[in-house]
């Protein structure tokens, strides 16, 4: 009986081994694809549903739950803010955002610069223009930056085919322009943490239209920007204002230009990104904060390259670009950081009103026809390289 019972179990562990053995030598081995089922051969894996995206079940931008003003947070929010706009900020890798939109940036500036020279060149009002436009320049940015700008705009204005090039080169340099634009927004998108979502057409149209009336705006305040000097003292004269109104203009020229520069921020952090805001803003904390932020660090910057760099010595006379190039990124990242802040706010406006949004932001989408494409698309992959996987490449 003791010499039977160990025989027999033995003989049963060796018939499990073999079974096993067998089992794995088979040469399409089955395997659960999703979670219970054997696909063999010819059997087709299950389908599941592919994940929703996490703002599927987003509620209204303007829930009334949520806070109505950043004024409205508690302190506790405030401080959450505060902490999760610089951790953000750092996540997103904003500074080689900022970098990127600094490459745009330089890729649409001149033709931009075509199109509004184009639209002053009409009216016979391209070569005043462009001296207010570099007076301006240089005021507001680092000395040596102005010198980048110089000539491209002195060509554009001596070219006796001004006017016509805004007939003939307006799409083209419009397309072009409107890379900055673009690119703003899938930055934004990546802060708002969502995915592109409006089709090819409909986001390029939009960045068309964007970019042209952000060009018609600054070809305007350009032109208005214009009227100083002798221009101003003739219409101070007939207008019977006398020296009084002209220097009133002249400090007046300067809240002009802070309102387009306003309006153009705001164009950008409503537009851009594939989300509906709660509503549009003329000037939200994160635009004000941004614009002062620019204004301090091109004061800052333009300081130190005066009296502290040595970009001529080193870069030669190449030291202009290096240094326009800096001041693009230090505005390209101010835009960012104040984007930041605009959507660490609605964050917090979020989670004070209960809306689970630690994770996620929870704002509705302008559109999700691509995002719904690419999920799918995903979701077929993902089920073709398993198959392929549990085949050992010989189906997918």
């Amino acid at each position: 009986m003791s010499v039977a019972r160990p025989a027999a179990i033995a003989g049963a562990f060796a018939a499990g081994l073999a079974t096993g053995a067998l089992t794995r030598s088979k040469p399409l081995p089955s395997g659960d694809l999703e979670g219970g089922q054997d696909v063999g051969e010819n059997e087709a894996p299950p389908v599941s549903e592919p994940p929703e995206p996490p703002q599927q079940d987003a509620p209204p931008a303007d829930d009334p739950g949520k806070p109505d003003s950043p004024t409205d947070l508690t302190r506790s929010s405030v401080m959450f803010v505060l902490r999760n706009t610089a951790n953000e900020f750092t996540r997103d890798q904003c500074t080689d955002l900022a970098a990127a939109l600094t490459y745009y940036a330089v890729l649409s500036l001149f033709p931009a610069l075509v199109v509004v020279m184009s639209l002053l060149g009409v009216i016979g009002q391209g070569a005043r223009t462009a001296d207010a436009i570099l007076q301006i320049v240089d005021d507001i940015s680092p000395g040596a930056a102005v010198d980048v700008l110089r000539d491209p705009i002195q060509q554009l204005v001596d070219s006796p085919s001004a006017g016509f090039t805004l007939v003939a080169g307006i799409i083209g340099a419009l397309w072009s322009a409107s890379g900055f634009v673009g690119a703003f927004g899938r930055a934004m998108n990546r802060i708002y943490e969502v995915d592109e979502g409006r089709p090819g057409w409909k986001l390029r149209l939009q960045q068309l239209v964007l970019t042209l009336v952000g060009l018609l705006v600054a070809a305007v305040v350009a032109l208005v920007l214009a009227v100083s000097g002798p221009v101003a003292e003739a219409i101070g004269g007939y207008l019977g204002i006398g020296a009084t109104g002209l220097t009133v203009w002249n400090i007046a020229r300067w809240p002009v230009l802070l309102v387009v520069v306003v309006l153009g921020v705001a164009m950008l952090y409503y537009f851009s990104p594939n989300v509906r805001q709660p509503k549009f803003r003329w000037i939200s904390v994160g635009a004000a904060i941004a614009i002062v932020t620019w204004v301090v660090a091109s004061l800052g910057f333009g300081l130190y390259v005066a009296n502290f760099g040595n970009y001529n010595k080193t870069f030669g006379t190449l030291a202009g670009v290096i240094v326009f190039l800096l001041w693009l990124w230090l505005t390209n990242l101010a835009l960012l950081f104040g984007a930041e802040i605009d959507a660490e706010l609605e964050r917090g406006r979020q989670l004070q009103a209960g809306i689970k949004a630690e994770d996620t932001l929870q704002l509705p989408l302008r559109d999700t026809t691509v995002i719904e494409k690419n999920r799918d698309k995903e979701h077929k992959t993902r089920l073709r390289g398993r198959v392929l996987r549990r085949s050992r490449g010989r189906r997918a």
